[in-house]
Order: C-alpha cells, then structure tokens, then sequence
C-alpha cells in the first residue's frame, strides 16, 4: 500500500477540464472542495451518529470528524475519517482505465461511503451528502435550477444552469457553463435524493437524520449566490457493528457535446454509437463491482512497477500525478468513431491540442495506451490538412479549450518553429517504437519530412524564438533546443527506415550524426553544457537528451549524460534542480527526465529526493504545479497540467515494464 502523505492538493472527483474537484487542504473538513482552478465546486458531507452531527467534508454540518488517513491512488483517494466509535472510510474512484477507452470517457465518479464501529458496540448511524449546483456555472451570479426523478432504474438528483449553450465559455481559468450534474443510485437503493437549498437539506438531516420532507421545489430563476441549491443523498445505515455497512452512490455530468473540431461538435468517445447518458449512468452503477476490482488492480500494478525501478517516493510521486494526467484531457470521437484525445493547457493559456504540452505528457500514453497518444496527434495532422496553417514549421496548439478549431495567434514572432518540429517528429518515431503505429506514421510521412528538412535548415542554431520554456523568454542559440532538434532527425531518420524509406533514412541520420559533433563542440562549457552556445558560464536542463536512449538513437556519448547529471546533482537547491541558470525555477516533469538520463539508480533517486519535499513541503496548495521555486517551493505558475505524465517517463526505459504493459493493452 502507498505510504499516505500530504499532497499540496488531493484529486476527488477527477474526469477532465471542466469536471474536476480537489481538495486544497490536508484535511476535508478544513476549506470546501474546488475545481482545480482555484473557484468553489463545493461537496458537503455529514454523519450522524447516535443523534449526534459530525461532517466529514465540507465546512458546514456540526464539528468536525478526525481525519485519520488520505490514501491517494492513481484510480482513486481513500481518506478514513473517525469520532463517537465510528469509522467511516469514504472512497472516490475514477474508473480512468487506460486499456478501456469507453469507461475512461464514462464523465462520473463513484462514491462510495463505508461505516462500521471500532468500539465493541452498536450505534445509530445516517449519511449525508451533497454536490453544490455551483458545479455547473461559471460564476455565482448564474441562475440554476434543478430537481429529481427516476430515470433507467436509477434514482436521480439534477442540477444546471438556466439558458446554457453547449461549449460557449472558452479560456483559461473557467468552468463549465452548460450541461446537468447528476447525483445519482440504484433504483432499489433506499437512499433518498433531493434537491433544494443546502441550508435546508442540512439543517433537516442534522435535526433527525433524513431530508425525506424537505420537497425540491425551488424557484426556476434562483440565482446561485443567494440559494445555493444543491443535490443531496441521504441514507440511513440503521444499527452499526463491527461489520462494514457501504452504500454506492455516482456523480456524473452530462456535458451534450465533448468539444468543437474545425467547427464540427464532437460527443464524448462513449456517446459514438449513439448511447444515451440514462443508459450509461445506468451501466456504470451495474457494473460497479467489475470496475472497483480492475481499478484496484490497476493501481497496485502500476504503483508495483514505480516501486521496482524508482523506489516508494517514486510510487507516490506518480500515484499523485496520475488523475491528473489522464483528467487534463477530453477524450471525443470523429464521425469514424476514432478516439481524439484533446489537451487542455490548464493554467497557462487554456489552448487545446497544445503540442509542446503533448511532448512532456507522452511517457505515460506511450506505456499504457498510445493510442491515446496518437488521438492527441491526429487533430493536428488533421488540421494541417485543411490547408488553414500557413508556415513551413509545426503548429503550437489548435485554438482555446474547448474550440479546437485553429490557432487564434498566428503570428511568427509568438510561434515555437524548432520546438514543435522537433516534438512531433520525437513523438510519432516514439509512437513507432512504443506503439507500433506504423499506419499513422505512414499516413503523415510526407508532412514529416517537411519538418525535418525545416530542421537540417533551421535547427542545429536556432535563431531568436520561444521554446516550451517560453515564460523564461526568447532565447537565441539555445543549446536544449538544437538538441531537440538533432534528437528529431534521428528519430525521423529511424522512422523513415522502419518504413523502407532508405534513401531518406541514410540522409537524415548523416546530418543528425554531424549536427551532434557540432552540438557538442558548441555547447561544451567545462565541467556541463552551456544554456545557449555564446553564453559562457552558463547551463541548462538538457531534458531531451532522455530520447536519445529511449528512442536508441544512440548520438551522443553516455559521458554526455554523466557530466549533465553530475553537475545537476552538486547545484540543487532545497527543493530541486533549477531550470538554467538564469532562476532559481524549475519545472517538475524536466526534473525527473534529467533524473533518467543515467539510468542509475543513484542518480534518479538524488534528483527526486527534493522533488518530493517540495510536494510534502509547499505552501501552494493547488493540484500539482510544474513550475515552481527551488528554494521556497512556492508555485511560479501553472497547476493541474497533463504534463505529469512525464513523470512516469523512468518506466520506459525498463523493457520488461514496457513489454507487460504492451501485452495488457
């Protein structure tokens, strides 16, 4: 079992951008859930035992129980909550099972209380539990409505915003501003469900235990701010022993459409064949025990696997930042019924189908579900296609989450030429190696060769750009970024070999192998590399160099690695390595690509060490900053991004590891 510890922020109802709910405090009862943007999504909880209130969430509903346990899991969280001689173990579980595309698109989360006495004797026990309608509205200013019903043999409480249109809202920091929360059971569960005023339902479960007569009736034009409507469940559990009493409860959303592609509205993956979303609410509580017991499974596979080639920080670190990962995305069908599978840029910009977000993310796909990798892909391809880009380099991103229908900016100067280029071309010869996507490689080559001719002119000396560093600024001869570069041809050259494409495989392996001397010559700066080639005195994370293995490139000296990681071991600070030389800043997932570069032990094992102080230790309590201060361990900005999947990048390089994950795709 992970060893439990204080993560800065805890995934609860976690599914995608806009349904997704933490907790930003150690303790549930200390502040009210929020989505990870920062904004309330409130969840309120409340046991009653023998007459007496106690909440286990949420802020309001009598004192507080104690927190005895947070076990966070890649599939679910665990917390363990105690007081009058009852136990209650409260789980969240998010079926994201990544060798079932169908379930992991399912939008709900299964709740699941379980009480029972730790003290010898019998006690009177009722549950309580709600979802704010604040879940579905941007903003408190919103008008809502809701009410309950019973619909595909379930029992349902609603809620939703008045006048919503599907996929209106776009940006950053927003939520969610159309579609229905849904709070549902078993129709022959004897749970109770309504919908009214929070401070109704409350007050009523803490008076007696049941909100049975508190009718749902609420003005269609409430506004959120002053009634803060919410569904609820109420169950009573009777007379309490020794033996574990649970109940099943799901929260879902019902979002109509997943997003808009080149303005065509794409449903979610499950929806392709037409299903309704009774229908799959319905099968999700079926099927309940089957998916419980294969995401248990799931979660002590994976972590096994992180223990054995990182050790037990390792199996924490990624069993925080696995929901994270996954949930950063939307996973919707094109009218073939192909799995796309679109980015959101949280916290940064809130672009869609980001690529230089797609880079740092792939180590998790590549292991356990490239196609997913390849459903992040195929939008941009399909872009270009349209003939709407008009630049001989990558595109950055595809619009503003969740209208995917192109670029907003395209302006040269704001592009990243050489970054995308050399992403995409690392990406798909990774999707060869990892996932034998021969298909798709094929399909795209001539789109590829365009980017690694761009590359033999443009990338062994970059001019004056971005990189995906791009909050540290444009930078010229930028050291990393050649390296990118060079990685890129090689990985084109092998994949134009692994086609039969000979003549081109030849070329572009000779002029990668001669950009790496040149590289090597221009970079040296004694006793490390240099940040860009006429800068002496500095360094730099050479992240990308993890590819030149993965990918068996093979164009670099191991003794490459070894000086970049015994320099990057003497100049930690507190918290971790810094990005360059310029900041004391780094970024998380680069940290633990430089851990891997070795591959010793040693080495990966003293670069994490400060990563997770930084976890146990920062003051920023937000799902898990990838840029961050190395000597505070305070958040310099983004928060809740699929680029944790990086994180899982040191489990590649393990061929058993990857191997037995092939064969349970």
């Amino acid at each position: 079992m992970t060893r439990q510890m204080r993560y800065p922020a805890v995934p609860l109802v976690v599914h995608d951008p806009f349904f997704s709910v933490w907790s930003f405090s150690d303790r549930l009862t200390e502040s009210w859930s929020c989505h990870w943007g920062g904004a309330d999504s409130r969840l309120s909880g409340i046991l009653r035992i023998d007459g007496r209130s106690r909440r286990f969430c949420g802020l309001d509903g009598g004192e507080a129980m104690e927190q005895t346990g947070c076990e966070v899991l890649p599939t679910r969280t665990i917390y363990t909550f105690a007081a009058d001689g009852v136990e209650l173990k409260f789980t969240f579980l998010s079926p994201l099972l990544p060798d079932d595309l169908e379930l992991l698109s399912r939008p709900l989360c299964y709740l699941v209380p379980e009480v029972r006495s730790v003290d010898g004797r019998e006690h009177s026990v009722q549950f309580y539990l709600d979802c704010g309608a604040d879940w579905t509205v941007n903003g408190a200013g919103r008008q809502v409505a809701g009410g309950r019903g019973e619909a595909a043999g379930l029992k349902l409480a609603f809620a939703g915003g008045l006048n919503d249109h599907p996929l209106r809202e776009c940006g950053d920091i927003v939520k969610i501003d159309w579609g229905r929360l849904y709070l549902a059971a078993r129709h022959d569960s004897p749970v109770t469900l309504r919908y009214q005023k929070a401070g109704i339902l409350r007050e009523s479960f803490c008076r007696d235990g049941s909100i049975g007569g508190c009718d749902d009736l609420l003005d269609p034009m409430t506004t959120l701010q002053y009634a803060w409507p919410v569904c609820a469940a109420a169950h009573d559990f009777g007379r309490v022993g020794a033996e574990p009493a649970t109940l099943l409860l799901a929260v879902a959303y019902d979002d109509v459409f997943a997003l808009e592609f080149l303005h065509e509205k794409l449903v979610d993956y499950w929806r392709r064949d037409g299903e309704t979303f009774g229908a799959m609410l319905s099968r999700g509580l079926a099927e309940y025990s089957e998916i419980e017991r294969r995401a248990a499974e799931f979660d002590a596979r994976l972590l096994a696997d992180c223990r054995k080639l990182g050790g037990e920080n390792y199996a924490v670190l990624c069993a925080g930042a696995y929901r994270q990962a996954v949930a950063a995305h939307k996973l919707a069908a094109d009218r073939q019924g192909r799995p796309l599978f679109f980015s959101k840029e949280n916290h940064s910009n809130g672009c869609v189908a980001t690529v230089d977000v797609t880079y740092p993310s792939a180590p998790l796909f590549l292991l356990m579900a490239p196609v997913l990798l390849e459903g992040m892909l195929i939008p941009i391809f399909e872009f270009l296609d349209s003939r709407r880009w008009k630049f001989e380099f990558a595109p950055h991103d595809l619009g503003t989450y969740p209208l995917a229908n192109g670029q907003y900016d395209c302006n040269p100067k704001t592009q990243m030429p050489v970054e995308e280029c050399g992403n995409l071309l690392i990406l798909t010869g990774a999707l060869l190696k990892f996932g034998g996507r021969r298909d798709f490689v094929r399909r795209h080559y001539g789109q590829l060769r365009k980017w690694a001719v761009y590359l033999v002119g443009n990338g062994m000396d970059p001019a004056s750009q971005l990189c995906t560093d791009d909050f540290a600024g444009h930078l010229a001869h930028n050291a990393n970024l050649a390296l990118k570069a060079i990685l890129g041809l090689g990985a084109f050259a092998r994949s134009a070999g692994a086609l039969g494409e000979a003549e081109d495989a030849e070329y572009f392996r000779t002029i990668a192998e001669k950009f790496a001397g040149e590289w090597l010559k221009a970079a040296d700066g004694g006793e490390c590399t240099r940040l860009a080639f006429d800068r002496e005195g500095t360094w730099s994370q050479k992240y990308n160099l993890v590819y030149d293995k993965l990918l068996d490139l093979n164009l670099f000296p191991e003794s490459l690695a070894e000086r970049e990681v015994a320099f990057y071991r003497a100049h930690q600070n507190r918290y971790g390595l810094p990005l360059d030389s310029r900041a004391d800043y780094t970024k998380l997932d680069w940290i633990l690509h430089c851990a891997c570069l070795t591959g010793k032990d040693d080495d990966f094992q003293a670069l994490l060490a400060p990563v997770i102080d930084f976890l146990k230790e920062s003051p920023s309590r937000v799902p898990m900053t990838d840029w961050y201060d190395t000597r505070s361990a305070v958040q310099a900005g983004f928060q809740a991004r699929s680029v944790v999947g990086g994180l899982f990048l040191r489990l590649l390089y393990d061929s058993e590891t990857v191997a037995a994950w092939r064969r349970s795709r």
